[in-house]
């Protein structure tokens, strides 16, 4: 497990190496001191986690993950507990509260170990190229959303809606770039502007012209066109 600590406070991340030094399996790919160091050392060195502090001067952890195509791990580090309901609302692995024990640690390095088996069971191993997580910022909402729970992905101009969970928040980036980021075998192009998740289809019916419409959990209904259609036939062994 490749860690990274993001954090602006010198003894901070000193004391952090020093709780994760018994942990033989965590190997600690650098440090950052601040959100722009951060995002240099995430593009270096692609960690499995990043410790990642809220509060920094300039931009803060929220910001920096805003500026990651791919999201890593994250456990937010911090010395106020007021982040805390943000933090987890963006759906963070952990929030620890500085000064950190050693048993809260040990309790988010045991959500990260099995949060890391998932991703890699879902993306495929050695797949480093492919997308595992999006960092997502609609006002002053913000969420980190898995790959495997996005039901729907739809175009709007250079902008992608996401569909997850009971949110449908938009993302500054098109849905032709995300594809090209996608797994092939969960990921599939229903038609111009839209994308559906293949594990969250109920059922698929058959429309006129040999066309196909697939409805996703959550009752919406994808209208796939007669060339995909004719794909997706071979790929559901319909």
């Amino acid at each position: 497990m490749k860690a990274l600590i993001i954090d602006d406070e010198r003894l901070a991340r000193t004391a952090l190496r020093r709780l994760l030094k018994p942990y033989k399996e965590v190997e600690i790919a650098g440090e950052a001191a601040n959100a722009e160091e951060g995002l240099r050392a995430i593009n270096t060195s692609s960690p499995d986690l990043i410790f990642l502090d809220v509060e920094m001067p300039g931009p803060n952890g929220f910001d920096l993950l805003e500026q990651l195509e791919d999201v890593p791990l994250v456990i937010f580090t911090t010395a106020f507990d007021a982040y805390a309901v943000k933090a987890f609302e963006a759906s963070a692995l952990d929030y620890l509260l500085k000064p950190i024990s050693s048993e809260r640690l040990e309790a988010a390095l045991g959500r990260a170990r099995k949060a890391l088996a998932s991703v890699e069971t879902n993306v495929g191993s050695g797949q480093e190229s492919r997308l595992r997580q999006i960092f997502v910022r609609d006002g002053d909402r913000c969420w980190i959303v898995r790959l495997t729970d996005i039901r729907l992905m739809e175009s709007e101009g250079n902008y992608t809606r996401l569909h997850f969970a009971n949110e449908c928040p938009l993302i500054f980036r098109s849905l032709s770039a995300i594809e090209k980021r996608l797994n092939p075998d969960s990921f599939f192009r229903a038609n111009r502007s839209q994308i559906i998740n293949l594990q969250w289809i109920e059922s698929v019916q058959n429309e006129i012209e040999g066309r196909l419409v697939v409805k996703l959990a959550k009752g919406r209904e994808v209208e796939v066109s007669r060339r995909q259609s004719q794909r997706l036939r071979q790929l559901l062994s319909l």
